[in-house]
C-alpha cells in the first residue's frame, strides 16, 4: 500500500514563484535568482509531502510557467533556454506568444504545442534528469513525471490546413523511447505517463496512436504508471486495460462508477492507482465511504496505490494559513496539504486496520454531520425562486434584430465601435490602497476617494484617446469572481487560498458553500459615479452566473445547475437595478462557459442547456434598448456555437489576437446574427502591437463576417498588465478602427439621425 501525489502546486505557500518571475521579467533579478528561488520551493514542496506520508513523490510536475510547455522544451519543439521560453509562453518585442487555452475542463491554461508536417523532434531532458538527481540527493522517492505523445499531440495544433499533428506519432516515440533510457539510468523505477486525453471521445486514429505508442513501449527500462484523470475511462476503459503498462491510475472521484469495469478487466499484476481524494475541489472527503468502497479491492488484489484524483495543481495549498475561518467552516474544508493527510490516514487504515486510525475517521464523520445539519447551508425563499418554471424568465422582449435597431438609435455609435473588456490596470498604487484598506491604516472615505481619483482619471483618458463605449476600470474589484461573492451570501474566502491560472498569475476561487442570494446592489453606485463623468455610454460590468460557478469551489452536496440558477438569479436582480439607474448597455462575462463543457460529447447538451438558461435568466429581464454584451475567454467556440447563439446577447467579445481570428470561422459557418468584438490585442503578452497589426487583423476578421457585425477591442482585460503598454496598444487599437471606417464600407446605420 503505498501514497502518491500526481502532482503538487508550485507556486509557493506565499506566492513565492509570482513574485520571483515578475521580478526576473521586470530585470530587477537575473535568471540565477529565479532559478534559485525554483529549487528551494520545489525541494519545500517534496519534503512537506513526504512529512505528510506521501511514498511517491512526483519529479517534472514543477514548472516556471507551464508543464505543457516543459513538454515542449523536453522534445525540442520549443528551444531551450529561459528567453526562448518565455518569449513562447508570453510573447516578447519581435516574437508574438503562442497560443494559449484552458486544460481540459479546469481553469489552468497550458501554452498550445504548434506542430509543423515538417516538425522533428529532439530530447532535451536535462531539466528533468537534474531534478530527479534533487529528488534522490532530498532522500524522497521520486517518480518523474510526463505528458504522454497522444494527449501531446492532442493537444497540439498546425497551422497547415488539414494537417493533424498525431501523424507525427512515429517521429515521437524514439524521443519518449530514449527518454525512458535516460531516466532509468538515472535511477528511475517508475514514471508517471499522464494521459488524460483517456477520458475523451477518441477518434479510431487516436486509438490507433495509444495501440502504436504503448506497444513501442512495452519494453520500457522503467515502468510506466499510465495516468487518466478528470473523468471515466468509458468507452476507452478495454483500451486502457490493454496497453502493456506496469500500473493505471484511475479518477474514482469525477467517475466513480468505473471502478468496476476497471476491476473486472484489469490484469492480475496491473498495479491500480485508485485516485479517492478529489484534487479539484476543498471539501473534506468521507474517509469511512472511501474506505468501504475501496477495502474490498486491496483484499482482492493485495496491493494498490491510493492517490489524489488529479494533480493538487488545481487545490490551494494549506488550509492552517486560513486563520480567519470559524471552527465549523475550517472543519468541512481539506487543501493540497490536509488531502495528503487525509491519504495518510487512509493508507494507515488499509494497512492497519480502521482502529489504528479510528479518531480521524470519527472527526471526518462528524465534520460531515455537522455540515449536513448546518442552518447555515440552505435557505428555503432561495430555493423557492430557484425552482420557477416560469419560461418567461429566459426570454428577451424582442429578437435580436429588433433590438439592434432600437440600440443602435439610442447609443449612435459609428462603425466599428471601439471599447475594452472592462478592467484596466491595477497597478502598484491601487494594490497598496487596497492592502492599506483592509489593514485598517487608511479609513473608507480615504480609500472610496482614491477609487474615485482613479476612476475619474481612467474615464477622461478613455474619452481623450476616443473610445466609443467606455468603462470605469473596475479598481474597487479584487477579482470579477471574488468582488460579487463578497457581497452575496452563500460565500467564503480565503486569504491565502491561491490557485495557479497560468504563469505567474494566480487567483483566489471563492467557496460556495451554502444558498446564493444577493442581499444588496453590488456595482450600481459605481457606475452611477462613472456615467455622471461623460456623456459617452458606460457600459455595466458583470461576472456572469456560470462562469462564478466554474471559477468558484463549488457545493458538492447539491446538483452545480441548482447552484448556478440560484446565482443566476442573484445577477438577474443586479442587471435590472442596473437598467433602472440608466445603463444603456450591460455587460455579463461569461469568460468560462466553454469551460465547463463536459469532456464527454454525450454529456454536453444536459451542461448547455442548463448554462444557457442561467445566462438568460440572468440577461432577459430588460428592455429591447438595453444592450446585452459578453465576453469568453480562449476557447473552441466550433464545439459550442450553436449555445453560444441560443445566448441572445446583443454583443459578444472574445479573444482572437493569437489565433489570428481563426475562432470566427465557427461564427461565420453558423451564420451567427448578433454583433461580435474579435480581439485585436493579446492582453497576456507584454508585446505592444503596431497600428498596422491591428488592422491586418480586423481586416481578416472582416473577410469571416459582416463589418456591420464587428466591434474592435482587447482580448481581455487589461487589470495585470501595465499603463506604459497599454496606453500606446489602445491608441494604436483605436487608430485601426479609425483607419477600417475609410477603407471598409459598412451599411448606413439605422441611428445616423
Amino acid at each position: 500500500m503505498q501514497v502518491a501525489t500526481l502532482g503538487f502546486p508550485r507556486i509557493g505557500p506565499k506566492r513565492e514563484l509570482k513574485a520571483a518571475l515578475e521580478s526576473f521579467w521586470s530585470g530587477k533579478s537575473d535568471a540565477g535568482a529565479l532559478i534559485a528561488t525554483a529549487r528551494t520551493l520545489r525541494s519545500d514542496s517534496w519534503q512537506r509531502q513526504a512529512s505528510l506520508g506521501a511514498d511517491l513523490l512526483p519529479v517534472g510536475d514543477f514548472a516556471l510557467y507551464d508543464q505543457v510547455l516543459d513538454t515542449s522544451v523536453l522534445l525540442g519543439v520549443v528551444p531551450e533556454g529561459l528567453d526562448a521560453y518565455f518569449a513562447t509562453a508570453r510573447g516578447s518585442r519581435t516574437q508574438p506568444a503562442a497560443e494559449m487555452t484552458k486544460w481540459f475542463d479546469t481553469n489552468y491554461h497550458y501554452i498550445v504545442p504548434e506542430l509543423s508536417p515538417e516538425q522533428n523532434f529532439a530530447l532535451h531532458p536535462q531539466g528533468l534528469l537534474d531534478a530527479l538527481a534533487a529528488a534522490e540527493e532530498a532522500g524522497v522517492t521520486p517518480r518523474p513525471v510526463v505528458i504522454g505523445p497522444v494527449t501531446y499531440l492532442l493537444l497540439a495544433k498546425s497551422h497547415t490546413e488539414g494537417f493533424d499533428p498525431i501523424r507525427l506519432l512515429d517521429r515521437l516515440i524514439p524521443v519518449y523511447q530514449q527518454l525512458f533510457a535516460r531516466l532509468a539510468e538515472a535511477g528511475a523505477e517508475w514514471v508517471q505517463i499522464d494521459e488524460p486525453a483517456l477520458v475523451l471521445d477518441l477518434s479510431d486514429a487516436a486509438r490507433t496512436a495509444y495501440r502504436t505508442a504503448y506497444a513501442a513501449f512495452a519494453d520500457a527500462p522503467v515502468k510506466l504508471m499510465l495516468t487518466s484523470y478528470f473523468g471515466a475511462l468509458g468507452d476507452n476503459t478495454d483500451l486502457a486495460l490493454s496497453l502493456p503498462v506496469a500500473g493505471l491510475h484511475v479518477d474514482l472521484v469525477r467517475a466513480p462508477e468505473q471502478l468496476d469495469a476497471v476491476l473486472a478487466g484489469a490484469r492480475a499484476d496491473l498495479l491500480l492507482s485508485l485516485g479517492v481524494i478529489d484534487g479539484r475541489n476543498i471539501w473534506r472527503a468521507d474517509l469511512a465511504a472511501i474506505l468501504n468502497r475501496i477495502e474490498p479491492v486491496v483484499a482482492a488484489r493485495g496491493s494498490v496505490v491510493i492517490a489524489p484524483s488529479c494533480s493538487l495543481l488545481h487545490s490551494p495549498i494549506d488550509l492552517d494559513r486560513e486563520t480567519e475561518f470559524d471552527d465549523e467552516l475550517r472543519s468541512w474544508l481539506a487543501f493540497a496539504v490536509q488531502k495528503i493527510s487525509e491519504l495518510n490516514i487512509l493508507a494507515r487504515a488499509l494497512r492497519e486496520g480502521r482502529e489504528a486510525v479510528a479518531a480521524e475517521l470519527d472527526a471526518a464523520t462528524a465534520a460531515l454531520d455537522t455540515r449536513r445539519r448546518s442552518p447555515r447551508i440552505d435557505r428555503a425563499d432561495v430555493r423557492a425562486r430557484a425552482s420557477d418554471p416560469d419560461p418567461a424568465l429566459l426570454r428577451r422582449g424582442s429578437e435580436f434584430a429588433e433590438r439592434q435597431r432600437a440600440q443602435r438609435e439610442r447609443l449612435k455609435l459609428p462603425a466599428f465601435p471601439t471599447t475594452t473588456i472592462g478592467s484596466f490596470p491595477q497597478t502598484e498604487q491601487v494594490r497598496k490602497a487596497r492592502a492599506d484598506h483592509t489593514a485598517g491604516r487608511i479609513d473608507d472615505a480615504a480609500y472610496e476617494q482614491f477609487l474615485r481619483e482613479e476612476t475619474a482619471r481612467t474615464v477622461a483618458w478613455q474619452e481623450k484617446v476616443g473610445l466609443d463605449a467606455l468603462v470605469h476600470g473596475e479598481f474597487e474589484r479584487n477579482d470579477m469572481v471574488q468582488y460579487f461573492g463578497e457581497q452575496l451570501d452563500g460565500f467564503a474566502f480565503t486569504r491565502h487560498g491561491w490557485v495557479q491560472s497560468y504563469g505567474s498569475r494566480c487567483v483566489r476561487p471563492p467557496i460556495i458553500y451554502g444558498d446564493v442570494a444577493r442581499p444588496a446592489p453590488m456595482t450600481v453606485e459605481w457606475w452611477r459615479y462613472a456615467q455622471s463623468l461623460t456623456a459617452k455610454p458606460m457600459k455595466g460590468m458583470l461576472t456572469g452566473p456560470v462562469t462564478i460557478l466554474n471559477w468558484s469551489f463549488v457545493r458538492n452536496d447539491q446538483p452545480r445547475q441548482r447552484t448556478c440558477r440560484q446565482i443566476a438569479f442573484a445577477i438577474r436582480d443586479e442587471v435590472l437595478d442596473l437598467e433602472a439607474a440608466g445603463a444603456p448597455m450591460i455587460q455579463i462575462d461569461e469568460a468560462a462557459l466553454r469551460e465547463g463543457l463536459p469532456l464527454r460529447r454525450s454529456e454536453w447538451d444536459a451542461y448547455l442547456e442548463w448554462a444557457v438558461a442561467c445566462f438568460r435568466i440572468a440577461a432577459s429581464g430588460v428592455a429591447d434598448t438595453t444592450q446585452i454584451h459578453t465576453h469568453m475567454c480562449y476557447s473552441e467556440f466550433n464545439d459550442i456555437i450553436a449555445a453560444i447563439g441560443a445566448m441572445d446577447a446583443d454583443v459578444i467579445s472574445i479573444e482572437t489576437a493569437r489565433s489570428k481570428m481563426e475562432l470566427l470561422e465557427a461564427f461565420r459557418s453558423h451564420g451567427y446574427p448578433a454583433e461580435i468584438g474579435p480581439g485585436v490585442y493579446d492582453i497576456h503578452s507584454p508585446r505592444v502591437p503596431a497600428v498596422e497589426d491591428m488592422t491586418e487583423l480586423l481586416e481578416l476578421a472582416t473577410k469571416r463576417l459582416s463589418p456591420d457585425q464587428l466591434w474592435v477591442n482587447p482580448d481581455c482585460g487589461l487589470k495585470t498588465r501595465k499603463w506604459p503598454e497599454v496606453e500606446p496598444a489602445i491608441v494604436a487599437m483605436v487608430e485601426a478602427a479609425r483607419r477600417l471606417r475609410e477603407t471598409v464600407k459598412t451599411p448606413a446605420p439605422s441611428n445616423a439621425g
